[in-house]
């Protein structure tokens, strides 16, 4: 028979180890510039270095939110028509509301793996797995 101290250490070595810090988890709001008719976000990939997340996912996500076309040039973004800053700011807490914050402890230490063909939001923090809807 196992006793509570036993489980407890083997209940704290398959905690993860490393978890980032949370306080202070600031995403830049999107710099968007219309040009034309078409939407730039000039500040792009620093907002998904931010994330940590793959920035083709991010784009296929708000380009699928917004209805429109679009791709990645460089450091930024470029998206067919004219939307307002404050629109696509909108769109990116969507985007870390259903993608980056775990839904049980509510801490950006997050990754998107695949089982099968199931992508999983996994918290590296609490251990918690949510399936996601995909893209």
């Amino acid at each position: 028979m196992i006793n509570y101290n036993e489980l407890l250490d083997r209940a704290i070595d398959q905690l993860p180890h490393q978890t980032t810090e949370t306080k202070r988890f600031q995403v830049p709001k999107a710099y968007s510039m219309i040009q034309g008719n078409r939407t730039m976000i000039q500040n792009f990939s620093e907002i998904a270095d931010a994330l940590n997340r793959d920035p083709q996912h991010i784009l296929k996500f708000l380009l699928r939110e917004l209805g429109t076309a679009g791709n990645l040039e460089g450091t930024r973004a470029i998206m067919q028509g004219k939307f307002t800053h404050y629109l696509i700011n909108e769109k990116i807490d969507d985007y870390i509301t259903r993608f980056i914050m775990c839904h049980e402890c509510n801490r950006p230490d997050t990754k998107i793996i695949r089982e099968d063909r199931i992508f999983i939001l996994k918290c590296e923090a609490c251990g918690a797995k949510a399936p996601l809807k995909s893209l």
